[in-house]
């Protein structure tokens, strides 16, 4: 005869974990140092030339030689890039809500933003320097804004089509004004995929932002200091700059992610 264990409960204690989520973060950690390590095995070995492909060590010492110089580049890029993901997120939230509020408007509006999403960086940036001028930041901003309007739009436009019948039914019974609707059912029911256009466009607005500084303007982003340091062979620095431009875009969209999570907590069941 088994006695009873006081405060037992029948379900025997599994192995103690480690601190939450470091099970997700070291398989990607590993997998990046094992990548380095191969990288500067092969290159070494190889003997691949420099302009093919520079050694991570070399990459890194020119991190550390440019540190300066690529925190201040960062920041010019880093700006352009937010100043034109706040005009785009703020452009794309508002067409969406006009384009929901009316139909001719959103008739007309949907083709003209989704055919911007259409139209190459490549083709824009030249653009917007000769109508801006090649000694403001104004044309690559613009460009970063058009880039982050079309995901927001979407999205935004996605989320307030996704009304409960019942909210509708009752907005109609309480004779709402479509203003009303839009800021009582219409916008807190698309706040979660609001996010999502954030968050989706925010390491977009990096990538527009150095790609228009390949075309002309200030010699003072990632972008200018990439293509110049690749015309003069110095390959390992303009790795660095790529480097620099990574980790820019990687900053951009962690810092997406955690808005989105705090804006949408607590609205999932």
């Amino acid at each position: 005869m088994t006695g009873a264990v006081p405060g037992a409960t029948g379900v025997e204690a599994g192995p103690r974990r480690g601190p939450r989520g470091f099970g997700n973060v070291w398989p990607p950690v590993a997998f990046g140092i094992g990548l380095l390590v191969l990288w500067e095995l092969v290159v070494r070995i190889a003997g691949v030339p420099a302009f093919l492909l520079p050694a991570p060590s070399a990459i890194a010492g020119q991190i550390g030689a440019q540190f300066p110089v690529i925190l201040s580049t960062a920041a010019v890029t880093g700006g352009n890039a937010l100043v034109g993901l706040v005009a785009g997120f703020v452009i794309g939230v508002a067409l969406a809500l006009l384009a929901a509020g009316s139909r001719i408007f959103g008739e007309l509006a949907t083709p003209i933003v989704l055919a911007a999403s259409a139209v190459p960086i490549v083709a824009l940036a030249p653009v917007f320097t000769t109508m801006y001028g090649s000694a403001t930041e104004i044309p690559r901003r613009l460009v970063v804004m058009v880039v982050v309007t079309v995901p927001v739009f979407v999205a935004t436009a996605r989320g307030l089509r996704q009304v409960q019948p019942v909210h509708a039914e009752l907005m109609t019974a309480l004779a709402a004004t479509p203003w009303q609707h839009a800021r009582f059912v219409r916008l807190p029911g698309a706040v979660p995929h609001i996010m999502t256009g954030l968050r989706l466009a925010a390491p977009a607005a990096v990538i527009a932002s150095i790609v228009a500084e390949y075309f002309g303007g200030l010699q003072n982003g990632l972008g200018s200091r990439i293509t110049a340091a690749a015309a003069n062979t110095a390959y390992a620095r303009a790795w660095a700059f790529v480097a620099a431009s990574i980790a820019l875009g990687l900053l951009f969209h962690f810092a997406g992610l955690l808005v989105e999570r705090l804006v949408t907590r607590g609205r999932t069941a």
